[in-house]
């Protein structure tokens, strides 16, 4: 859609406002409060004209305007056309001594602190992790507790019960065994998986280390872990007339799969996106925002950091910062994978 520099001005001051003070904007504020040198009826006219268009509408019988959905839509795209170096996120990620976890836990909370906004992060999948240690415990003579440590600092602890005592001994051999055959290998692997078939194994040895291999090739198929911070400072700033909207949004947090599947897939792409509405494909989410960024390794995406909140979001701000924190995630994931 082609609009000229004065009704892409008109739009973005309209935009701004509702920003600021959540209230439909006239013609006489949009003049009194920013730069547009033209006269009152000047921009009346240009306000009726972007409603033509779709990209502005009345509510009720206000004389001021509102952004439609189509309107933010544009006026998201041209600040993505625009992109500048993004401001420096106020997170050290460099001291973070507990991994990858600590690293998404402290992102997402300083995410929700800097916009007030509902803070997204999504973890790596568990299949681009390396086993880094594994403890085979012998609990009770018919209980097993096998530990698996990822070389991204999460911690799998899984139970298995069988029918007769487990020999202590067979459980420190397939301890020592494990560490030697599957630590320093990727999770979700072919090579992993034939480590459990080792021919040279004797019958008992093979049985045992089969009924364990769930604790590993289960991990791959585990939900995809779902950061969320900052529901408190979004519903301190929700307005009456949007409660509704925010009531669906946190029926689905408390669902995360759902809430993943909203999400989507990390694109190959780390440039930050804008989802509006309808495109979120939700019908709790019609009126509500995402801006994110993928982060990760330089030729894949691990994850999204993202921000929700009304579609009268600051989205500059907003894009400003998940960009600043995807970035820094990436350093940061990329220190740890290289380790692997």
């Amino acid at each position: 859609m082609q609009l000229s520099e004065r009704q892409q001005a008109v739009l973005r001051r309209v935009v701004e406002e509702i920003v600021g003070t959540g209230q439909p904007v006239g013609s006489k504020t949009l003049v009194e409060r920013s730069d547009l040198r033209v006269s009152p009826s000047t921009v009346r006219a240009e306000l009726a004209e972007l409603e033509n268009l779709g990209l502005l509408t009345h509510p009720h019988t206000s004389a001021g305007r509102v952004p439609t959905e189509r309107g933010y839509r544009l006026y998201a795209d041209r600040l993505l056309g625009r992109l500048e170096q993004p401001p420096a996120f106020p997170l050290d990620l460099t001291s973070t001594s507990n991994g990858v976890e600590s690293a998404l836990q402290a992102t997402t909370e300083m995410l929700s602190q800097v916009t007030r906004l509902l803070a997204l992060v999504s973890a790596p999948p568990l299949e681009v992790t390396h086993v880094r240690h594994i403890e085979v415990l012998l609990l009770q003579p018919q209980l097993v507790m096998v530990v698996v440590i990822t070389s991204a600092g999460g911690v799998s602890k899984r139970l298995f019960h069988f029918e007769e005592p487990v020999d202590a001994g067979l459980a420190q051999w397939a301890s020592d065994y494990l560490n030697e055959a599957v630590a320093g290998l990727q999770l979700g692997t072919g090579l992993l998986r034939r480590r459990f078939e080792d021919p040279g194994l004797s019958p008992a040895e093979h049985a045992f280390l089969d009924a364990l291999r769930p604790a590993f090739t289960e991990l791959v198929s585990a939900e995809q872990r779902l950061y969320v911070g900052g529901a408190a400072d979004l519903l301190g700033e929700v307005r009456a007339e949007e409660m509704d909207a925010y009531r669906s949004l946190f029926e689905l947090v408390e669902r995360r799969a759902d809430l993943l599947d909203v999400l989507g897939q990390p694109s190959t792409s780390q440039r930050p996106f804008v989802r509006l509405g309808h495109e979120l494909a939700h019908p709790a989410l019609a009126e509500i925002a995402l801006v994110g960024a993928c982060y990760g390794l330089v030729h894949r995406a691990l994850g999204a950091v993202s921000l929700v909140g009304p579609v009268r979001m600051d989205y500059e701000k907003a894009l400003g910062a998940v960009r600043s924190a995807a970035l820094e995630l990436s350093h940061f994931v990329e220190s740890i994978y290289d380790e692997a």
